[in-house]
């Protein structure tokens, strides 16, 4: 017998205005399990889950259809009557915690607040409810942790937390909206597998969006695929991996990346070696960096006394040849970002060496810091927050070559509308400003930007991660088109294995500070040496949904990593390597 289910929706179509962005769309969930909707930006997935949620703004979006919950049609109720509907019955995780949660009001007092309101808990047993809450999305230390503010909680925790206020009233439907898209992917697979657990043990339906085909193997009952607000196609999870009918579905099973029954262990020779070479091929490295480290200080009490040093990078040596793409991978805090940073002067370098084009960069002469920041250029992972609001792309991409007097007036314009046009832009949209273009495009305009200077090298920041899987081929497409035509050289800092495997020649793996791992794509990938870089590898999500359970069990394993917070008198031990093939070097346990 099938069961009743908890939520069914009818036709649903809402409306901005005059444009319609979801069209008769239907479904039901039932209780216990999952529907993955998906689809790229702008498909009308969270749409769908605003309008579940009655959130879509008044007197702008209109909202038809049936949307029936506990035989109650949603879209009649009174505004107190949802009241009592959102949380309590439904509730919804969001793609970014920290934007979800009070930075200015401790952990536990939020999710009290949740409890209170919806299940009239006070005191002591309000207290408890609160601990239990936080004990079973596994918070380590409740007692302490729930009296602390988000900003002290790492980005997993604070899913963690947004997931215990979720749950914390037993709500039939549970609205993930894109909640592992913003986490690396240890991260991801840990919250996906607590995820999976709490709704074996409460029985709840879970509405999962996202656009990630490997999330979706992972984790979906049954899939809705959406583009352009209409539904492309729908059925169980397995019908639609294993038989996709439409191109666009295919499209995005194909970018999900996985190394499931890939990795193969390998013996890392005795013998160590002296230090890691520069470069395979033995040539002038475009960027040469050695034996760089980077520390934070820690101030503490009244007045602010140094009682410590955050080793954000420490001894990190690699370098980068004529046209080869270096993938730097690892999770957030790892000090992946900060080694890009230090490289163009926007974190402090404590000591080492940083050599472009076989020149030492000497960041206390104004002349060396101007010649390294026409040869190294940097794209960030948001283009919208590194674009001039106010100032249109056309000047955006101009003004490099203005400052540094690489060309003016008719030169410039001219040079600007040329970088335009290759990176995949109309030069007549020179005039707009940034908040006209998707955020693909807003990406190209910063390529455009960086180019503009003829750089010998490119640090791209995690440029691609927040794109949708279709923007994301095409971005990675571009750069790799435009090294082919320019011959620049690409440090890519990256959590995304798909996109490091298909673009990088060679990958660095760091774990709290410290390179662990360097070589060839195909060797790190292909054959890790390295404990840390085997669990990295081991997180990234399944292809299929036959492959569940298959996933090697590092993988999800929520491991305690050592503090990078250090005495001031504390001194690194000297790295030591072990080489496991030609250009392969994997750092030895200390």
């Amino acid at each position: 017998m099938e069961k009743k289910p908890v939520i069914s929706v009818r036709n649903l179509s809402v409306s901005f205005g005059r444009t319609t962005v979801v069209h008769d769309l239907s479904f039901d969930i039932a209780a216990g399990s999952t529907l993955a909707l998906v689809g790229e930006s702008g498909s009308g997935k969270s749409v769908t889950s605003l309008a579940i949620m009655r959130l879509l703004p008044e007197r702008v979006a209109r909202a038809g259809g049936l949307i029936t919950l506990d035989d109650r049609d949603l879209l009649t109720l009174t505004e107190p009557e949802m009241r009592e509907v959102r949380g309590g019955r439904i509730s919804m995780i969001f793609q970014e915690p920290m934007t979800s949660l009070n930075p200015v009001q401790r952990v536990g007092d939020q999710l009290a607040e949740v409890i209170r309101i919806h299940r009239g808990l006070k005191g002591a047993a309000l207290k408890e409810a609160v601990l239990e809450m936080l004990r079973k999305v596994r918070i380590p230390d409740p007692e302490a942790r729930m009296h602390q503010y988000p900003h002290t909680f790492s980005g997993g925790m604070r899913q963690r937390v947004m997931i215990a206020m979720a749950l914390a009233c037993d709500p039939a439907l549970i609205i993930a909206d894109e909640p592992t898209t913003a986490l690396d992917v240890t991260v991801q697979a840990q919250t996906l597998a607590l995820l999976k657990d709490l709704q074996r043990e409460t029985g709840a339906a879970v509405l999962f969006i996202t656009h990630d085909m490997g999330v979706v193997a992972e984790l979906a009952d049954n899939v809705l695929v959406m583009r352009r607000g209409r539904e492309i196609e729908s059925g169980t999870v397995h019908e639609v991996f294993s038989n996709p009918k439409d191109a666009y579905t295919r499209s995005l099973i194909e970018a999900a990346p996985s190394l499931v029954g890939k990795l193969s262990e390998i013996s890392v020779p005795a013998q160590p070696v002296q230090g890691v070479p520069a470069s395979i091929t033995g040539e002038t490295p475009v960027l040469d960096v050695t034996d760089l480290t980077v520390r934070f200080p820690v101030r503490s009490g009244f007045f602010g006394r140094l009682t410590g040093m955050v080793h954000a990078v420490e001894r990190a040596s690699l370098a980068i040849t004529k046209g080869e793409t270096l993938g730097l991978v690892g999770e957030s805090g790892s000090g992946k970002s900060t080694i890009g940073k230090a490289v163009i002067n926007l974190a402090p370098i404590g000591s080492g060496d940083v050599r472009v084009c076989g020149q030492r960069v000497d960041y206390d002469d104004p002349q060396s810091l101007a010649r390294m920041r026409r040869d190294v250029q940097m794209i960030f992972q948001d283009p919208y927050g590194s674009l001039d609001a106010r100032q249109t792309i056309g000047s955006a991409i101009m003004e490099p070559m203005q400052v540094h007097g690489l060309a003016r007036g008719a030169e410039a314009f001219e040079k600007m509308q040329w970088l335009m046009e290759r990176v995949g832009l109309d030069p007549a949209r020179a005039s707009s400003l940034p908040h006209e273009f998707s955020g693909g495009q807003r990406q190209r305009i910063c390529i455009a930007r960086a180019l503009a200077m003829s750089p010998k090298l490119i640090i791209a920041d995690e440029a691609v991660s927040a794109l949708d899987v279709a923007i994301k081929g095409q971005i990675i497409d571009l750069m790799i088109d435009l090294q082919k035509e320019f011959g620049v050289s690409y440090l890519f800092i990256s959590h995304d294995m798909a996109a490091v495997e298909r673009i990088c020649d060679r990958v660095a793996v760091m774990y709290f500070g410290e390179i662990v791992e360097i070589g060839k794509t195909e060797d790190v990938i292909g054959r890790p040496g390295h404990e840390y870089t085997r669990r990295l590898l081991s997180a990234i999500p399944i292809t299929h949904p036959d492959q569940r359970g298959r996933r090697p069990p590092q993988g999800v394993a929520v491991t305690q990593p050592r503090s990078p917070i250090k005495p001031l008198a504390y001194q690194a031990p000297a790295p030591r390597w072990s080489m496991a093939s030609e250009g392969h070097f994997i750092r030895s346990a200390t």
